[in-house]
């Protein structure tokens, strides 16, 4: 009577263990999924990396611009923080750095980064947004109240360009090198330099005033001519000097010279009248 309960227990145990035996069997002896496992499904896939500012502008035509920047580790490290907050970059073509070249050898290493970082605005813009922003801007080279590095943006339709203090020239923009937020790259034609690093351009003189033009004589005073004033009289001739001086003029008459005056005169005379006895 006592082996009864033991034999049923017995088999209640069999019947715990046929089930998971069962499932070991069908899973090929692996254990089940943990929640550790299953969380390393499901995370996100790594954020891809930030652009490569240089490599970008080498490829826009800024490869001369791309490989300064590169060479000054101040300046490299600054574009690339810059690229998470938004940047926007103008880089001038290789034909514009080239030219600039003699002037850029001439800057200590502290002015050479701080041209660099000049040609970059810590905010991205599109090109679309420049053309709607006019007026002073702010750079990756501008440090407080004490390094103001600004330049001016002005548009005229649809043609953005830069303007500096220190260039008659302004810089235009040629063309979109890259955007896509938080990055924009744009060509100019020109390097940007600051008034910090270069002497500002001279006002030019103001034009001088006008000159009034001279009144014109008007037609009735032209027809209307001062009348000539008679001389005021010379002082009287005495008579008797006046009689001395006909005395004069009635020597000089009867000079040598007027006698043969009148001889000669006479011999002209008598030669025309043979000439002509003769012709006749």
């Amino acid at each position: 009577m006592r082996r009864f309960p033991l034999a049923a227990a017995a088999a209640a145990f069999l019947l715990v263990l046929l089930p998971l035996a069962t499932a070991a069997t069908t899973s090929g002896g692996k254990s089940p999924p943990t929640s550790t496992t299953a969380a390393k499904a499901k995370a996100p896939a790594p954020a891809p990396a930030p652009p490569n500012v240089t490599a970008l502008m080498s490829k826009g035509g800024c490869k001369a611009f791309a490989s300064l920047v590169t060479k000054s580790p101040d300046a490299l490290s600054s574009f690339q923080s810059a690229v998470g907050g938004g940047v926007t970059a103008f880089c001038p073509t290789d034909d514009a750095v080239r030219a600039f070249m003699p002037s850029y050898k001439n800057l200590s290493d502290d002015g050479k980064a701080s041209l660099l970082l000049f040609h970059a605005v810590p905010v991205y813009y599109t090109l679309r947004g420049l053309k709607s922003s006019n007026g002073p801007m702010n750079t990756l080279a501008t440090d407080g109240s004490s390094r103001n590095y600004n330049f001016t943006v002005q548009n005229v339709g649809d043609q953005v360009s830069i303007r500096t203090e220190a260039s008659d020239a302004v810089a235009k923009v040629r063309s979109t090198v890259y955007d896509k937020d938080p990055v924009a790259i744009y060509a100019v034609d020109t390097v940007l330099e600051p008034v910090e690093l270069f002497e500002p351009v001279e006002a030019p003189a103001p034009a001088p005033a006008p000159v009034a033009d001279a009144p014109k004589a008007s037609k009735r005073g032209a027809r209307h001519r001062p009348k000539h004033v008679a001389d005021a009289p010379g002082p009287a001739v005495d008579d008797d000097a006046a009689d001395g001086d006909q005395r004069k003029n009635a020597k000089k008459n009867k000079a040598p010279g007027g006698g043969q005056s009148t001889r000669w005169l006479a011999a002209i005379t008598a030669a025309v009248a043979v000439a002509a006895a003769v012709l006749v």
